[in-house]
């Protein structure tokens, strides 16, 4: 019976990450250089507040054991930049589509680091935080500011949020929400962020802004979360 892909992180147990490549045009840097950025970009920044440790490397298959990361070119869905899901045998994996990215702007760095970041804490995109008024938010740790970055190893990165982002109470003056500490509350968002908020059975986005709210209607986005992908298999069986 395969072992739940969050059983590792719950016991902080080291998890390790395969890299592939299966592009075709290049990731336009070399595999090893942003392998190693990211390990950096998680080890110095995101670990110390998270506390999940992985060690990623780089390979052509990944042991069976073992997560994945894969880049790929583009994907079926013209705009979808990258998600992470459950594989047929309950492994996490993630994919990063390289030339979607750059046709949005995004160096591939930051879309790698942004679903390392949210696979790590959330692997199979299905947790949710509660606000006092009920409301659910989805547990995506960059969407609240995935538009802020920060410069690791000489790369561009994705800002995340802190655990004090999903907890519904008051903090003390100075608590950090965010890396980049742009954030003052719980459940806030940048103008360049989004979240999924959900009440009961009801999904909606909520955006930073109306310009962050216009680009994101031309990406493909539902893909990313089990609910939705859930609900698209529903309403594919009527």
């Amino acid at each position: 019976m395969a072992k739940s892909p969050a059983s590792a992180m719950a016991r902080n147990k080291l998890v390790h990450i395969a890299c592939i490549d299966k592009t075709r045009l290049g990731i336009g840097v070399p595999l090893e250089k942003l392998t190693a950025a990211l390990q950096k970009c998680y080890d110095k920044h995101f670990l110390p507040v998270w506390g999940y440790p992985v060690k990623l490397y780089v390979a052509e298959r990944a042991r069976p054991t073992d997560w994945q990361f894969l880049y790929f070119d583009n994907a079926k869905q013209a705009t979808t930049l990258g998600f992470h899901d459950i594989t047929k045998h309950g492994q996490p994996i993630t994919k990063v589509f390289v030339q979607t990215s750059l046709k949005d702007g995004d160096p591939v760095s930051v879309t790698a680091s942004h679903e390392l970041f949210e696979m790590a804490m959330d692997p199979v995109a299905n947790l949710w935080a509660q606000a006092k008024n009920g409301m659910e938010y989805a547990y995506e740790v960059c969407d609240p500011v995935e538009e802020d970055r920060f410069e690791c190893a000489g790369l561009p990165m994705c800002s995340f949020v802190y655990p004090s982002w999903f907890e519904p109470f008051r903090h003390p003056a100075g608590t950090k929400f965010d890396h980049l500490g742009k954030l003052s509350k719980p459940f806030s968002l940048s103008k360049n962020g989004y979240v999924v908020e959900k009440r009961g059975s009801r999904m909606k986005y909520v955006f930073g802004s109306l310009a962050k709210a216009a680009r994101f209607a031309k990406e493909d986005r539902d893909c990313r979360r089990a609910s939705y992908r859930k609900a698209e298999l529903e309403q594919q069986k009527l």
